[in-house]
């Protein structure tokens, strides 16, 4: 899982933010019809808080967070964001927006502390890496983040077609080069490259193969901007794959996942559907590894995981889906108090450096309800 639950909500935890909190959590749309209901429920909702705010908060104002909740239902473009759901956290002075990924429950949340819950379900499987289709004459990168995936474009001098990156230094010389369908080099693929003219032996076919997985390798390495230290994976046929990891030497090459089909004609679509196939990778890996932190001491149930948290004791908790009632704006009391705890002890274990997981129980190490590993 990548380590971003305390970078995406290290600012609320900082001194300047100050409680408390209003949350709301709400699933969103794009069709008119369906975006005023939206408004309609985080204004309902808004209603209900403010309730609960008056009653917990008696010697405070509720105006400074009925003015930016006012601001947002006045704001027509907020409400016609593409994203699933979105987490609005308001204090007295700020404003959080957090676009999400995932279905949530709707609900309303006022507190001392904000209500971390549905962000991190939105972060647990948002894998952020590029993905690198790779013909034997071609690359093209694209960025995964979100569950979404961009096109990246690269500059002229990138090697993105073997010709133009090879040149006069080209095994064939002045052969002609046209990409062509049907059986390529070993008969094994439906890509690649037709060369027309002399010296088309396949020994030089795989000289020039190599050199311009050597220049894309050299390219990733010294040219490419990568900011964030982003793993990079293959979509690309297995013997390309094969030859390309043996060459590399760029250290955000990973392996764990890829796609072997060729990339050669493939649209869009395929490309979107290849980086759900590494994902869904991914995802297993991730939850077949959290059954491995079962052979360390944990305690899973809540009247241990809370003194445990408090003394800072917690390096993993993972919370099922299976602990939340989803509720109307009317939220009990008890589903109210159970969220408390739990959005406490999530507090308790991100601010002394622990990780937390919200899954759906079949997820969870041994299908647990609730897990809290130790570290001593």
């Amino acid at each position: 899982m990548l380590d971003q639950e305390k970078d995406n909500l290290s600012v609320l935890f900082s001194d300047e933010v100050q409680g408390p909190f209003v949350t709301f959590i709400l699933n969103t749309h794009v069709a008119h019809q369906d975006v005023e209901k939206d408004s309609l429920a985080f204004k309902n909702f808004a209603k209900a808080a403010k309730i609960r705010f008056e009653k917990k908060y008696t010697d405070l104002s509720w105006a400074p967070f009925q003015e930016k909740i006012d601001a947002l239902l006045a704001d027509a473009s907020f409400w016609r964001n593409a994203t699933k759901s979105v987490s609005i956290i308001i204090s007295e002075k700020d404003i959080f927006i957090n676009r999400l990924n995932v279905p949530v429950d709707d609900q309303y949340y006022v507190d001392d502390r904000p209500y971390l819950l549905g962000i991190i379900k939105n972060n647990q499987f948002n894998y952020r890496y590029y993905l690198m289709a790779l013909n034997r004459d071609s690359m093209q990168l694209y960025l995964v983040e979100n569950n979404q995936v961009k096109t990246v474009d690269l500059p002229a001098d990138a090697p993105t077609d073997l010709v133009g990156t090879l040149g006069d230094e080209l095994t064939g010389g002045s052969m002609n080069y046209s990409i062509q369908g049907g059986t390529g080099y070993n008969g094994s693929s439906k890509e690649g490259v037709a060369y027309h003219g002399v010296n088309t032996k396949d020994e030089e076919v795989k000289i020039d193969w190599t050199n311009y997985y050597q220049a894309i390798d050299n390219y990733l390495k010294d040219t490419f901007v990568n900011s964030d230290n982003l793993p990079i994976r293959l979509y690309a046929l297995p013997e390309n794959q094969t030859l390309f990891k043996k060459i590399a030497k760029n250290p955000y090459l990973v392996t764990d996942a890829s796609v072997s089909l060729s990339p050669a004609q493939v649209s869009f679509q395929d490309i979107e559907k290849g980086a759900y196939k590494i994902n869904q990778a991914l995802e297993t890996i991730e939850t077949t590894a959290y059954n491995q932190l079962l052979d360390k001491k944990f305690v899973d149930q809540l009247v241990d995981i809370v003194p445990a948290s408090d003394e800072g004791k917690v390096s993993h908790f993972f919370i099922s889906t299976a602990n939340f009632v989803n509720e109307t704006t009317d939220m009990s009391t008890e589903e109210f108090d159970r969220r408390k705890v739990l959005n406490k002890v999530t507090d308790n274990v991100l601010r002394t450096g622990g990780k937390v997981f919200v899954l759906d129980q079949k997820a969870s190490p041994d299908e647990k309800t609730l897990l809290a590993v130790l570290r001593y």
